[in-house]
């Protein structure tokens, strides 16, 4: 796909640097819902939730929800950094991602977001238990176990879990984490209880 030729939903300048899936249409939707998604970094080391319940329940993820009416994206990922992990962080927008589900007139419309920084103590809630993993020796090609479970490194922390994660996260979450601003879409089928990419497009902001 060309880069300057974006998936329904994407705009701005985008440099691709993944894309694949089938060579079907991309799926339609008529509604969009706004969602947040945030991730702490400190010390070379990276704050994930494991979620508890609910929808994603027994994958790692950054920090987020629905936006609220009279909330502003970032206002909306504060917030539920706060009730999730009960810490503050100063955060910038990183990215943006646009998922739609098989069978839906609506799509996701998720605002990244991302700090170097933070207040207050990551603090178990009822929905996520806040885990650090290492970044120092992290590789998306590497130390991620296959079989679900991540692998110790020298630091003493777990490296990313990408395979406990969605399937896109290992697409752009490097990106982020080098600081660089991404856009994306993903369309999804549900395959028994896990949801796999269709189609799948992922560009850096140039």
């Amino acid at each position: 796909m060309d880069a300057t030729v974006l998936p329904p939903g994407l705009n701005g300048s985008l440099k691709e640097f993944v894309q694949g899936g089938c060579e079907t249409d991309w799926q339609p939707y008529t509604q969009t819902r706004f969602y947040t998604n945030a991730f702490v970094i400190s010390d070379d080391k990276l704050l994930l939730g494991f979620k508890k319940r609910g929808f994603g329940a027994n994958l790692y993820n950054g920090f987020g929800g629905k936006v609220e009416p009279g909330e502003t994206p970032v206002e909306a990922a504060r917030r539920e950094l706060q009730e999730e992990a009960g810490i503050d962080a100063p955060l910038e927008h990183a990215g943006t991602l646009i998922f739609s589900t098989e069978g839906t007139e609506w799509a996701f419309h998720i605002d990244v977001f991302s700090a170097r920084s933070y207040t207050g103590i990551p603090t178990e809630t009822d929905e996520m238990r806040p885990e650090w993993f290492s970044l120092t020796e992290n590789s998306v090609n590497g130390n991620d176990d296959r079989l679900g479970l991540s692998s110790p490194t020298k630091t003493g922390l777990p490296s990313i879990p990408y395979s406990r994660m969605w399937a896109d996260d290992i697409c752009w979450l490097p990106h982020l984490i080098e600081g660089k601003k991404f856009a994306g879409r993903a369309d999804v089928v549900k395959d028994g209880e896990t949801y796999v990419m269709k189609k799948f497009w992922f560009g850096i902001v140039c």
